[in-house]
C-alpha cells in the first residue's frame, strides 16, 4: 500500500525560513575545487549532556573537511536550551538554568 504525503502550499517558505543558502552538490563541489576556505557551521542544542549517533554523521563530515583546511565552528544553542518547550508537551525539554545549559554544553 503506498501512502502519499501532503505537499503544502508554503513548501518554499517551509524549505527556506531560517536557512541562509540552499546549494546543490554541483555547486558544494564547485566551492571545494575554487580551493578557498569555506565556513561550516554546526548547531547543538545543549538541552541535555549527550550526542547521539545522528550528530556523528555530520561532526565526521566537518572533520574531513576540516581536515582539508576548511573552517568548522560549532554553536551550542544556550538561549533555546534555557527556554526548552513552553508548551509543556515535551517532558524532555525543560526549562534550563544557565548553569545547566553551560554544564551540558
Amino acid at each position: 500500500m503506498t501512502s502519499q504525503v501532503q505537499i503544502p502550499e508554503n513548501l518554499s517558505t517551509i524549505t527556506r525560513r531560517g536557512v541562509s543558502r540552499i546549494i546543490s552538490e554541483e555547486e558544494f563541489t564547485a566551492m571545494l575545487r575554487r580551493g578557498t576556505p569555506l565556513r561550516l557551521k554546526m548547531g547543538f542544542d545543549p538541552s541535555r549532556p549527550d550526542i547521539h549517533l545522528g550528530h556523528v554523521v555530520g561532526l565526521r563530515k566537518l572533520r574531513q573537511l576540516q581536515d582539508l583546511g576548511h573552517q568548522v565552528i560549532l554553536i551550542v544553542g544556550d538561549w533555546t536550551a534555557q527556554i526548552g518547550d513552553p508548551s509543556g508537551r515535551s517532558a524532555t525539554r525543560t526549562m534550563l538554568t544557565h548553569a545547566e545549559v553551560l554544564e551540558n554544553a
